[in-house]
């Protein structure tokens, strides 16, 4: 069972692990993780990041080590990982890398409700979500073989992820369309008759 994390929010681990490195303030810290492209990652939204940082310097997992400027640009606080913080960060790592969790797609729960879009439009929507999750699948091939042989494989893992998500998605996604469209389906008839039926019902009001 997933331990109740005293600043839960994921933006949190990613600052944690950055300030792993060496210290930094909070622009610098944003910058890194924008190189890194951590937005591919998980959904970052950027006007957390100093709540965040504040809730990480509240409850020990990080301190303040000084103040840096630059130019005219106003003193930023650096902040460095204390031995809480990294004892966090590695407990925290342990449990989302060996600890299966349930997760909550947004397809899984459209596709629990699929009966409310008459056949013939699911198959197509459903079509056009495949022919999505190509590009999106030719874009990440593409890049992981940019970076074959240049950056170690070590940095990649994610990539490879979720690549590997994509492809059983489309996959599957191509396979339900052909059972809609070719008829197949357990439970078509019913699917298509209710249709039918309130189509009759529109006509006749």
């Amino acid at each position: 069972m997933a331990a109740r994390r005293k600043v839960g929010n994921l933006l949190a681990l990613h600052v944690l692990t950055t300030l792993y490195e060496r210290p930094m303030h909070p622009y610098e810290i944003a910058a890194e993780m924008r190189g890194r492209g951590k937005e591919q990652d998980l959904k970052i939204q950027w006007g957390s990041l100093y709540t965040v940082v504040g809730n990480l310097e509240k409850h020990g997992f990080i301190a303040a080590a000084g103040t840096s400027r630059e130019g005219r640009r106003p003193e930023r606080t650096v902040y460095s990982i204390t031995e809480a913080g990294r004892d966090e960060c590695v407990n925290w790592m342990r449990e989302l890398v060996g600890v299966p969790e349930r997760e909550y797609p947004k397809l899984r729960a459209a596709l629990s409700v699929l009966g409310v879009l008459p056949p013939d439009e699911a198959a197509y929507l459903l079509r056009k979500r495949a022919e999505i999750l190509g590009h999106q699948i030719a874009a990440e091939e593409a890049s992981l073989r940019a970076s074959d042989g240049i950056v170690p494989r070590i940095f990649t893992v994610e990539a490879e992820f979720g690549l590997v998500l994509l492809r059983a998605e489309a996959e599957w996604v191509r396979g339900l369309v052909a059972e809609i469209e070719g008829g197949t389906l357990s439970g078509m008839d019913m699917w298509r008759g209710e249709h039918e039926r309130l189509a009759r019902e529109r006509q006749e009001n």
